[in-house]
């Protein structure tokens, strides 16, 4: 008879070369920011690192001191070691939520000697949040970030996300907290609760799980429409980062058109309008 071993041997070999690995751990020194990839197939994913963020200096985002104020505590101590809250920035379109969450980041690694990663995840990669921290679990401390998270009618995402935050069998690991922004006060709509409420046993209970998933995160931070001082200041605040050639009634006059051709006020209003103008004035980018 003869000797099988060699071939089921390579027969074994090459089978092993078809299954893909299981991931090792992020590399986390290699940058400060990431976007998290996932495999959703393989239930895993891949860190890409950030060589550059994109981001405004914290001391240009003006009209959100008290937001900023507590999100710069909260995160100062997360840094520390310290108990800290994950956070739901939410309220008015283009007023520096996820500017903030950035900008912070930034002040806080300024500070400490980069002390925190921060890696961004999709909305649409919610679901894969539980494998991401399970990766990052006994890490470098690192802030999660999703922009413009909600929740959609037949969308079963946000249980990962409630799970994640405060009810799963493991917790947060203690090295991550979770940031998100998002322009509703509630992630999820009046129609998908009301949708639940048809199949409750107890009509209060689908009320109870819109707001339930909100209330997980321990700090919450609203942003409101800016009134027109605020937003000068804006404009002021980015023409003089830009070092702009225009005197400040010609500034203001020119950002008040701009506000009425856009329809408000805001502070990312503020920012097309200084990009527009230092184009116009043929100025470029500062460093």
């Amino acid at each position: 008879m003869p000797d099988l071993l060699p071939t089921l041997t390579r027969i074994a070999d090459a089978l092993e070369r078809l299954v893909p690995q299981p991931p090792g751990a992020p590399c986390l020194d290699a940058a400060d920011a990431f976007v998290w990839h996932p495999d959703r197939r393989l239930g895993s994913g891949a860190l890409a690192a950030v060589a550059r963020v994109a981001r405004v200096d914290i001391a240009l985002l003006q009209g959100i001191d008290r937001p900023r104020d507590l999100l710069l505590e909260n995160t100062r101590r997360f840094a520390a070691g310290l108990p800290a809250n994950n956070a739901m920035l939410w309220g008015a379109r283009g007023m520096g939520k996820s500017s903030l969450v950035k900008a912070v980041h930034a002040a806080v690694n300024e500070a400490r000697g980069g002390a925190l990663g921060l890696i961004e995840i999709a909305r649409e990669d919610i679901a894969t949040l539980p494998a991401l921290l399970a990766m990052l679990r006994g890490q470098r401390r690192c802030l999660v970030f999703c922009d413009d998270l909600s929740f959609e009618r037949q969308d079963d995402d946000y249980k990962a996300l409630k799970s994640v935050l405060d009810g799963g069998i493991e917790g947060r690991p203690a090295n991550v907290l979770f940031y998100a922004t998002s322009n509703r006060r509630h992630l999820m709509p009046r129609e998908m609760a009301e949708n639940e409420q048809g199949t409750a046993i107890n009509p209060a209970e689908a009320t109870e799980e819109k707001v339930s998933l909100s209330d997980r995160f321990g700090l919450w931070l609203g942003f409101h429409n800016c009134d027109q001082a605020t937003f000068f200041r804006m404009v002021e605040g980015y023409a003089a980062a830009w070092r702009l050639p225009i005197g400040a009634e010609a500034l203001r006059e020119a950002a008040v058109e701009w506000s009425v051709t856009r329809g408000g006020r805001s502070g990312r209003v503020a920012w097309q309008f200084i990009q527009d103008l230092a184009g116009r004035l043929g100025v470029a980018a500062p460093d």
